[in-house]
């Protein structure tokens, strides 16, 4: 993988807010949904989505910044130190040292014949990354390279993420973990399970799991609010009604007040999506009266209706 800051197309102080805006922009046009069969693009959003996993977890991006990582989220080499070895091993076994370069004046740093203390003397200079790429099998296990990462992408239905139910995930390892979802969740938030990545020589990695939540065929997000047209007769708009209403947890019955026009909003509390303070969003009903089309009784009634006035509803708009 590119350099992930190139990959997204941000500034390397760039904020979260800002990578996450120029993830959502490319992960849309690439998505594998809207290019199927293309190899290319399918290369891509699996780069961008590599990218912005790296820049969303603060420790790695730190990381990265500093050089310990690269772009995979694997150890870099400490500068300096890209060949001309000797023997590490050997040296710590007979307690000497290593030598950086092999010319004239190189420097050679002195440790005691204890594994341990070389691995100390390389963490001192270059961190633990730098331990862990010198200490090798001389060094202490715990100070072996983690496992990678890996990263997956959850579709969440629209109601499973208003009302947090759990979701069963089958890992690439073939273990099935209970999800639970975030309060807050939305499109592009992420979970992290530690330890559910790839094995390594020393810890494994973390799985890092991105939610999708879908698109509903009623129902629309409003912040924290679910919005929904509902349609209803005319008799019930004009004489009122209960009736059956869905909602993100089940239907529930609304009471339709008398003489409700078309585009009135109701309100059903507590059926929106979680906040992160623990309350809920709440439905947004709006109503829409559904009138039939070519029925002569209504049509005659109507031709007959009069409330001795005729009223124009359109007034207020000065026409």
């Amino acid at each position: 993988m590119a350099n992930p800051y190139e990959v997204l197309g941000v500034a390397r102080d760039a904020d979260e807010a800002t990578i996450k805006k120029a993830y959502r922009k490319l992960a849309k046009s690439l998505h594998p949904d809207r290019n199927a069969g293309n190899a290319d693009a399918a290369e891509k959003f699996s780069a961008v989505t590599a990218a912005y996993d790296l820049l969303t977890d603060k420790e790695k991006r730190a990381q990265f910044d500093r050089g310990e990582i690269d772009e995979n989220g694997n150890p870099r080499a400490p500068f300096g130190f890209g060949g001309g070895f000797e023997d590490t091993g050997a040296y710590a076994r007979r307690g000497g040292g290593f030598r950086t370069g092999g010319g004239p004046g190189a420097a050679t740093f002195e440790f005691s014949g204890d594994p341990d203390a070389f691995a100390d003397i390389i963490e001192g200079f270059f961190g633990s990354a730098g331990a862990q790429a010198f200490g090798g099998a001389q060094g202490r296990s715990s100070r072996a390279a983690r496992g990678a990462d890996i990263a997956y992408r959850l579709a969440v239905s629209f109601e499973d993420a208003a009302a947090l139910r759990p979701q069963r995930v089958t890992l690439a390892n073939g273990r099935t973990v209970e999800l639970k979802l975030p309060v807050g969740v939305e499109s592009g938030t992420q979970v992290r399970l530690p330890g559910h990545g790839d094995n390594g020589m020393g810890a494994p990695g973390d799985a890092t799991i991105t939610i999708e939540i879908q698109p509903h065929r009623f129902f629309t997000r409003e912040g924290d609010d679910v919005r929904l047209d509902l349609p209803i007769r005319l008799d019930e708009a004009v004489l009122g009604a209960k009736i059956k209403v869905p909602t993100v947890d089940g239907p529930v019955l609304l009471t339709i007040p008398k003489g409700s026009s078309s585009g009135r909003v109701l309100r059903v509390k507590g059926k929106g999506f979680h906040r992160r303070d623990g309350s809920r969003g709440n439905q947004l009903v709006r109503l829409l009266v559904d009138l039939p089309s070519g029925d002569e009784q209504l049509e005659q009634f109507v031709r007959n209706w009069s409330t001795g006035k005729k009223i124009n509803p359109r007034a207020p708009l000065g026409v």
